[in-house]
């Protein structure tokens, strides 16, 4: 089992690193669209001395990864040499491919969510492919008040900068752009696309509400006991996970039977449980 889980791992690593390099080459490469990190240093890096991309990235990535072990040790993991070779193999193979677009908005729209979907999978399987995210960790060990997402922000910060001087400052603004989207189809690849909602209801009647939830919408709910910060009275709070189209019908429910109550509502994501979804162990 150990074995077949580690085989899809990197077969996951290999089509995200593949991915992402469409995102370069097909997209922002060609726009001069630097998104931070390495492979938008490896941009700039491209138009002011021709150097190729893939190469680049790969030679930028090895001294960090050697930085790496010497300064985390072999913790940190194979994958991440694995998706720093593949991701720069494969710039180089796809280098070739034709461009899509030229337009600077679609360039930067459709280049930020495939690079970032393809890093999304890669760092799912917590893979990596080097570049800023091993620089940040590096960082990170030297000044500890630094923090790694912190560190990630800094270095992409300095590298937009530079693709705005050694570019110009407009395309910089995309690059800010196209970093924000891929980071957010980052998250939304690791969260998963399983949004719902969790309800958290503090009642002086949870026990009638708990019963008309199981038996009108069917769904679980959990009794956290608690007390009253106040009052320091004992009372149940009540937890359920709902889907985002049966919100409405909970807070009728609740408020039918108790318009004093006090409801939470957030966002979770990834859901896994009856009524929901599983995922293989």
């Amino acid at each position: 089992m150990k074995f077949k889980t580690l085989f899809f791992d990197y077969i996951q690593i290999v089509l995200g690193c593949f991915i992402s390099a469409l995102g370069l080459t097909m997209f922002l490469v060609p726009n001069k669209v630097a998104a931070g990190g390495v492979s938008g240093l490896a941009t700039v890096m491209h138009y002011l001395f021709k150097w190729p991309v893939g190469w680049t990235m790969l030679a930028l990535n090895i001294p960090l990864f050697f930085a790496g072990v010497v300064f985390l040790g072999k913790g940190f993991g194979i994958k991440t040499l694995v998706g720093g070779l593949l991701f720069s193999i494969f710039t180089e193979i796809t280098a070739d491919f034709p461009v899509l677009t030229q337009d600077l908005m679609l360039s930067t729209v459709y280049g930020g969510i495939i690079l970032g979907l393809g890093m999304g999978i890669v760092f799912k399987v917590r893979g990596s492919t080097g570049g800023t995210d091993l620089a940040s960790m590096i960082l990170n060990r030297f000044i500890p008040s630094i923090s790694v997402g912190q560190g990630i922000l800094i270095v992409d910060f300095f590298v937009i900068i530079l693709s705005g001087i050694a570019f110009n400052w407009e395309l910089a603004m995309y690059a800010w752009i196209a970093l924000f989207i891929s980071s957010k189809v980052i998250d939304l690849i690791q969260e998963g696309f399983n949004y719902a909602k969790a309800v958290y209801i503090i009642s002086v009647k949870s026990e009638e509400i708990s019963k008309k939830i199981l038996t009108e919408m069917e769904r679980g709910v959990t009794l956290l006991e608690a007390k009253g910060g106040y009052t320091s009275h004992n009372k149940y709070v009540l937890l359920c996970v709902i889907t985002r189209l049966e919100v409405s019908k909970l807070k009728n429910i609740v408020y039918q039977l108790d318009p004093q109550a006090f409801v939470i509502v957030h966002d979770v994501h990834e859901v896994l449980g009856e009524g929901f979804s599983y995922k293989d162990s």
